[in-house]
C-alpha cells in the first residue's frame, strides 16, 4: 500500500516529466452532509441548507470506501458537515487506525459534540477545529447560532487543548479569514499561542477566488506580513512561508488537485476537485463510486478515461487545502526549508489539508 512520502517523491520525478497525474498526499473523506452549525461563508453544507444532502454510508461500507482510499494513500482526513453527526463515527475512527491501517488519521468537527466523543480522540493525529473570532457574540453569527454555543466550542477548544498529551494528537485551529473578521484574527492567534495550539490561515472563497473586499484591504496584506513575522519568529503557525506569500499578492500558482483527493458521504470520487465538478464543464465530475471498484488506481484510471488529464493551466481557489500541497510538490527547496519549524513538521506536506 502506498505512503504519502513515497508518493512525494513520485510525483518529484512525474512533474519532472510533465506529468500533472499524480499521487494523492492525503485523501479527504466527506462522512456525512449533515451539520448543525450553518457557517455564513460554507457553499456546500449547513443546518438550514442540506435540501440535497448526500446520502452517507453505514458503517461497513464506509470501511469498504476506507480500503480503497488506503489502497492509494496512508494520510486520511474525515470531515461533513460536522463528521461527529454521523451515527458510526467512533467505530469508524477505530477502524481506520486499527484495520484500515491510515499511518496519519486527522478528524475536521465544529468541536460542538466532543464531550460525546472522547473515545476517539487516541486514535487522532490531529484534531482540526474551526474558529475565526474568540468573540463568542461575533463567532455565533459566523457559525448561525448562538452565543452561548459558540462560548461552548471556545471552552471546548480550551479543555482541548490542555488534554493533548493525554490522548496524543496535536490540535488544530482552523481560521478562515473574511471582511468581517479581519479585525479578529491577530485575537485567534494570540489564542492559540496562550493554549499552545497550531493554527492555519485561508481568506474566504467566493467563487473559487479570494473575496473581493479582501484582495484590496491594505489590511488584509498587512495580517498576512504579520503572519510571515511571526512565523519566523516561532509562533505556532502551520502553513508554509511559501504559501503566505503567494497571498500576499494572490499570486497565481500551478494547482495539483489529485494531491489532495475528495470522497464524498456515499463513496463518490470527486475529479480532479470540488470546484471543478461544480462547475459543471466536461472537465470533471463523479467517475466511479470506491465501493465498485478494487483498488485507488482503478478508480484513477476511470477518472482519466471519463474526463481525461487535470486541466494544465488551473490557478484558482487560493485555499490552503489545495494551495499548501501544490507549492510544497512542486518546490522541493521550499518544503526542506519550511521543516525547519516545528509546526510545520508536525503538519508535514504529506499529512496536511485543513480545508
Amino acid at each position: 500500500m502506498a505512503s504519502s512520502l513515497t508518493n512525494y517523491l513520485i510525483n518529484l520525478t512525474k512533474l519532472a516529466r510533465g506529468n500533472r497525474v499524480l499521487h494523492p498526499l492525503v485523501a479527504t473523506y466527506y462522512v456525512t452532509a449533515q451539520c448543525n452549525f450553518n457557517c455564513a461563508y460554507c457553499e456546500y453544507f449547513g443546518a438550514r441548507r442540506n435540501p440535497q444532502a448526500e446520502e452517507q454510508l453505514d458503517l461497513d461500507r464506509a470501511v469498504r470506501v476506507l480500503q480503497i482510499i488506503r489502497t492509494g494513500v496512508d494520510s486520511l482526513i474525515l470531515t461533513g458537515g460536522e463528521p461527529l453527526l454521523h451515527p458510526d463515527i467512533d467505530q469508524l475512527i477505530a477502524r481506520a487506525r486499527n484495520e484500515v491501517k491510515f499511518r496519519h488519521l486527522t478528524l475536521l468537527t465544529n468541536a460542538s459534540l466532543l464531550h460525546d466523543h472522547e473515545a476517539s480522540l487516541p486514535s487522532l493525529d490531529r484534531l482540526v477545529i474551526s474558529l475565526d473570532s474568540t468573540d463568542p457574540v461575533i463567532w455565533s453569527e459566523i457559525i448561525g447560532t448562538t452565543p452561548g454555543v459558540a462560548h461552548n466550542v471556545l471552552n471546548n477548544i480550551r479543555i482541548y487543548a490542555a488534554r493533548q498529551k493525554e490522548f496524543g494528537y496535536h490540535l488544530v485551529v482552523n481560521c478562515v479569514v473574511t471582511p468581517q473578521t479581519l479585525a479578529q484574527v491577530r485575537a485567534v492567534l494570540d489564542f492559540c499561542e496562550e493554549h499552545h495550539i497550531l493554527i492555519s490561515f485561508s481568506p474566504q472563497s467566493v467563487n473559487n477566488w479570494p473575496h473581493y473586499d479582501l484582495l484590496v484591504a491594505q489590511e488584509y496584506r498587512d495580517f498576512i506580513q504579520h503572519l510571515i513575522d511571526r512565523k519566523r519568529a516561532g509562533a505556532p503557525i502551520l502553513g508554509s512561508l511559501a504559501y503566505f506569500k503567494m497571498l500576499l499578492d494572490f499570486t497565481p500558482y500551478a494547482c495539483y488537485p489529485l494531491l489532495v483527493p475528495r470522497v464524498m458521504p456515499n463513496g463518490e470520487l470527486v475529479y480532479p476537485c470540488r470546484p471543478i465538478e461544480i462547475s459543471g464543464t466536461t472537465r470533471g465530475g463523479r467517475p466511479c463510486n470506491l465501493l465498485n471498484v478494487k483498488s485507488w488506481n482503478e478508480a484513477l484510471q476511470l477518472a482519466l478515461h471519463e474526463y481525461d488529464d487535470p486541466p494544465q493551466t488551473c490557478t484558482s481557489c487560493f485555499q490552503q487545502c489545495f494551495a499548501e500541497p501544490s507549492l510544497l510538490q512542486s518546490r522541493p527547496l521550499a518544503l526542506l526549508n519550511e521543516l525547519r519549524y516545528a509546526p510545520s513538521r508536525q503538519g508535514a506536506v504529506w499529512k496536511h489539508a485543513p480545508g
